[in-house]
Parts: C-alpha cells; sequence; structure tokens
C-alpha cells in the first residue's frame, strides 16, 4: 500500500477516474456550507441560541421545507461513480497539498471510499496516525440524530445477551432518512449510513482502527489524551482521536456490553473477548485508574502469520525456520517464551503449519488466536463464569485434562502460567507432542517459571520438551521490531536441566548464527529416519530452498503454503 500511495503524482486526472476524484474530495468536505461537525456516538449538543432544535423542529413538522435551500444538495449521484470504476486495491485516494504530501509517510483506505488514514510527521518530526472520516455539515448532523432515535424501532437484537447479534437494516433506515429530507443527494446518503453504521453495529469512533490490518493494539490511557495504537510498520503511533471523560465512560461501557460484560463501580475491571476474536482490557471511571476509564484492545488477527510472513519480516531466517520444520513434522515438543507483545502466539501459529495435514490437533485457550488450515483440527476455548451463565468454569487445566482422553497427536495451548503446565508435560511424556507459549525473557527464566511455585514442574520431566524457542520484541533507532533470539534444544542430564542453543541472534550483524555442532534433536530425527548426517542436511536444505521459493514469489495465501508444505513432507518421506 506504501508503494501506490506514494506513486500517485499531483496532476489532474481525467475522465472518469477524475470525475471519481472530484466527487470524492466533495464527499469527503460535506457540503462546504457550514464547519464540519464531529460525529459522536450518538449525543447532539445544542451550539447555542436554540438554532438546532428550530431546525430540529422544522425537520419534523415539514420535511420538505426543511430540505430545500436549508439543507446542502450535496454532489448528484452520477457524479459519484463509486467503486465499480477500480478494485479497492486501485481507489485513488483524495489529492493532497505539497505541505502535507511531504510529510506523509503512508496513506491507505481503512474502509472505503469513507474512512483512510495518513502517517505524517509532525513538527517534532514523529510519526502521527491521522484517520480521516467524510466531513458533516450542522444540518446533516441533526439528520443523523433524528434517524438515531427512531432507530431504535429499526435495530432488532436477535439475543438479548449478544450484542453482536444486531440487524442493521438500511433499506429501512435510508427511508427514515429521506423521510427527513427526500431531496439528500445519494452520496450523502451514503455518509450517513456510514456514520450510523460505524456507531450502532461497529466500534464509534474507533472503528476505522479496528479495519485497519496493521495495527496490533488500540490504547487509551484516559480521557482528553490521543488514543494509541501499535502498528507493525511504524510500532507505537499517536492517533487524533480522543474521548472527553463522560464520553469515555460511555464507551467503556458499551465496549463491555459488546464483550456480553457488566461494568460498574463496584466491577469497575473487565478482561473480555469481543465479537470477532480481539481481546480488550477495561477499567472504569477513576476507582482503579487516575486518569478515569482506560482501555486495550489486543486485535485479533484475522489473516494468520505464517512461516513465510515470519521469514519476510526478518523474525526468522530459511535455514532456522527450515530446522524448526524439520522438527515439528517429526513430533518434537516445544515452548515459546518470550516478553508481552514480541509475538510469541504469532509465531505459534505458524510453526504450527508444520504439523502434517492429516494429524489430529486439539487447541486450548482463554481467547481464539490460533488459525490453522488442518482440517483435524479441534479448537477449545475456555469460559468464565458468571451471573449470566448456568454453569461454572471451564479452565484450561480441565480442558487440557479432557483433550487428553480425545487422542490428540498434537496439543497447543495458548500460555501455561499454573497447574494445566502440569498436566501439559505429563501430556509430553505420553507421547502427545505439545506446543505453548510462556512470559520468560530467556531460557533460564523460563526454566526457573516452570519449576517454582505455582507451576512446580518436575525436572525429571523437562526430558519430553524437546525445543525452546526464545522470542524478543528488539529496538533500533526508536523502531521496534521482532526477533527470535535463539533456539534450544532442552535435556535432563544427572537430574538437572540442561540446554543446548542451535541457533542464536546476531545484534550486531541483524543475523542468526548456527552456533551447535552436535544436536541431540536432530540426530534423533536422522536416526528414526534412517536418514545419515549428509541425509539430514539434505533435508533441511530442502525445506530451506522452500522456503525461499515462497518468500520470492511472495505466496503468502495460508492454503497455498500449507500445500506447498504437505507436498514437499510427502515427497521426502519414504512411509508417506
Amino acid at each position: 500500500m506504501e508503494s501506490d500511495a506514494r506513486e500517485q503524482k499531483p496532476v489532474k486526472p481525467s475522465g472518469k477516474v477524475g470525475r471519481y476524484l472530484g466527487a470524492l474530495t466533495k464527499l469527503h468536505r460535506g457540503d462546504g456550507n457550514e464547519d464540519p461537525l464531529e460525529i459522536s456516538p450518538g449525543i447532539l449538543p445544542d451550539r447555542g441560541g436554540g438554532v438546532i432544535e428550530r431546525i430540529r423542529q422544522r425537520l419534523r413538522s415539514n420535511p420538505q421545507a426543511a430540505a430545500g435551500d436549508e439543507m446542502s444538495e450535496g454532489t448528484p449521484a452520477e457524479e459519484f461513480p463509486l467503486p465499480d470504476i477500480l478494485s479497492e486495491d486501485e481507489l485513488p485516494l483524495p489529492p493532497q497539498d505539497p505541505e502535507e504530501e511531504a510529510r506523509t509517510m503512508e496513506r491507505y483506505w481503512l474502509i472505503p471510499p469513507f474512512a483512510y488514514v495518513k502517517i505524517l510527521k509532525n513538527r517534532e518530526m514523529d510519526p502521527e496516525y491521522i484517520i480521516v472520516e467524510p466531513e458533516v455539515s450542522e444540518k446533516e448532523f441533526i439528520l443523523l440524530e433524528e434517524t438515531y432515535e427512531e432507530l431504535r424501532n429499526v435495530l432488532i437484537y436477535t439475543s438479548s445477551n449478544r450484542r453482536e447479534n444486531v440487524t442493521f437494516d438500511e433499506d429501512r433506515i435510508k427511508g427514515i432518512i429521506r423521510s427527513f429530507d427526500p431531496e439528500i443527494p445519494e452520496d450523502r446518503l451514503a455518509v450517513l449510513i456510514y456514520f450510523l453504521r460505524r456507531n450502532f453495529t461497529g466500534f464509534g469512533k474507533l472503528d476505522p482502527l479496528m479495519h485497519d490490518r496493521h495495527i496490533e493494539d488500540i490504547t487509551c490511557n484516559g480521557a482528553n489524551l490521543p488514543v494509541f495504537i501499535y502498528h507493525r510498520k511504524y510500532a507505537n503511533l499517536a492517533t487524533n482521536i480522543q474521548f472527553d471523560d463522560d464520553e469515555l465512560n460511555k464507551y467503556a461501557l458499551k465496549i463491555a456490553q459488546k464483550a456480553n460484560k457488566q461494568m460498574s463501580l463496584t466491577t469497575p475491571l473487565v478482561d473480555a473477548a469481543l465479537p470477532g476474536g480481539s481481546r480488550v482490557q477495561l477499567t472504569y471511571s477513576d476507582i482503579i485508574s487516575a486518569k478515569g476509564s482506560s482501555f486495550t484492545i489486543r486485535k485479533f488477527k484475522t489473516d494468520p502469520m505464517t512461516p513465510v510472513d515470519l521469514i519476510a519480516l526478518d523474525t526468522y531466517n530459511a535455514d532456522l525456520m527450515a530446522v524448526i520444520w524439520l522438527c515439528v513434522e517429526n513430533n518434537k515438543s516445544m515452548i515459546i517464551a518470550g516478553g508481552t507483545a514480541c509475538g510469541k502466539t504469532s509465531t505459534m501459529n505458524a510453526v504450527s503449519f508444520f504439523i502434517p495435514g492429516i494429524s489430529k490437533i486439539i487447541s486450548i485457550e482463554d481467547t481464539r488466536e490460533i488459525q490453522l488450515p488442518h482440517k483435524n483440527w479441534l479448537p477449545l476455548k475456555t469460559r468464565e463464569g458468571g451471573k449470566n451463565l448456568a454453569a461454572g468454569d471451564v479452565d484450561m487445566f480441565t480442558l487440557l485434562k479432557a483433550s487428553l482422553r480425545q487422542r490428540p497427536e498434537y496439543i497447543i495451548v495458548g500460555e501455561v502460567r499454573g497447574e494445566e503446565a502440569q498436566t501439559l508435560f505429563q501430556a509430553m511424556n505420553t507421547g502427545h507432542t505439545t506446543f505453548s507459549t510462556l512470559h520468560a525473557g530467556g531460557v533460564n527464566e523460563a526454566i526457573n517459571r516452570l519449576t517454582h511455585d505455582p507451576i512446580n514442574v518436575p525436572n525429571v520431566m523437562f526430558g519430553a520438551l524437546d525445543l525452546m524457542l526464545i522470542q524478543g520484541l528488539q529496538y533500533r533507532a526508536g523502531v521496534g521490531f521482532r526477533r527470535c533470539l535463539s533456539l534450544n534444544e532442552i535435556y535432563v542430564e544427572g537430574g538437572n536441566i540442561c540446554w543446548n542453543p542451535l541457533y542464536e541472534w546476531n545484534l550486531k550483524t541483524d543475523a542468526f548464527d548456527k552456533v551447535y555442532e552436535h544436536s541431540k534433536t536432530l540426530e534423533h530425527i536422522a536416526y528414526v529416519n534412517g536418514w545419515t548426517a549428509e541425509d539430514l542436511q539434505s533435508q533441511i536444505a530442502i525445506r530451506r530452498d522452500l522456503l525461499l521459493r515462497l518468500v520470492d514469489r511472495k505466496v503468502y495465501d495460508i492454503d497455498a503454503i500449507s500445500h506447498h508444505i504437505n507436498e514437499l513432507r510427502k515427497s521426502t518421506y519414504h512411509a508417506a
């Protein structure tokens, strides 16, 4: 997207594209007769003098009269040739003035043709994330408010407990808007529908952020402060979105409702899953947060991370990933450890692509994040008991015990932090291949966590753990990036837990150094497959070369990647 945005030249296009850009500019500028207003989640104050209330009365009593010169005629529908001209990827963005263009790092659509982002350098030369939505005149704002009042009879909730199950009847809503303004142009009607949909069934003013696949986290630390995001390319960025105190309290309650949770002054802290899979942590009012209500949304990645993505991002290189590939398909268990937001779960999802296609897999998570192309995969999720649930908790320990009765070949556990870790190690010791993540900064810290309270895994059980990946979030020149810091094989010798580094990340060269001469894990893989040392290196090379080809050809489709992985596996094992 970055290259597409930068390739746009400051020239005047002609023909359909020219008409489109002209209409698009009008769309984002409103009718041009009044100052644009910010769209609130459904609260319209009178700006003084009773002007708004008088226009409201005119709308209610005589829509035709109010629809004349009082209301903007906007852009005629025939001048607004929307996406039938170009595909979404080719849809031009509105033109910029030269000064802003010089400060622009990147622009791209979020909800075309209504919302896009421009990432600009401010006066301090720090990048900022600026959401651009269509401007709305005061009269159009009143139309929105009047329609909002009517929508309680239009929106139908299919379940009293599930706020995401809401039907947005666009045709009936258009009818309501036209009852107030029969002459409203189609392009301005589309803008009003956009805002109504955004506020009723979406996430309000944060809705464009939820559509940006480059955003990982969205954070609001309090009232009258900018909302921050974590962008995969630019790391932490301030946005042009803020909430006042009252608005933020109402928004926090709205998000809690979307997650089917209750939040109040007596229960001011909520952790929950949102519709669509994103995770949210909320605080309410200033009970526990000095700056007032706050929230952090960890967005669910709809397109899962793959091995090709990790190599393309330089989080791993092809040699290191090929070794992991060989270990995964040969039933070696691993733990991926690292700090917060270093990409542990994304890596676990990516390396799970190497699981043979017909293997039986069970994944267990607090919040659904793992996404696999395998058909013989059963995803399980924990449940918290509460007032709205007839039954009690179903925790990770319970699900893990239950999964062992289903004869899985691979068990994937989102994160171990308590008694479920002992069951996980028992599963390893009874022949199940397991993957999990753990919060720890290195191998020594990870082992200390696993062997002490509250987890207390006995040393002898570590003999079934084959590998430990350490991943970290690094910074250079203020820009964050993720790297695999080391790949280590784990073994028990004389009752002590030992580890042998296989690969380590070199900070100076930003490369992955092979640091082993002998590997018990790889030698065992060669032994069970009847390979010589040369055969083993050849198998690693074959997998490395395929991964490099997929990266070079920019093959990111998950089904295509899965197909290539399984085809290579079948061709390299005599038993397949």
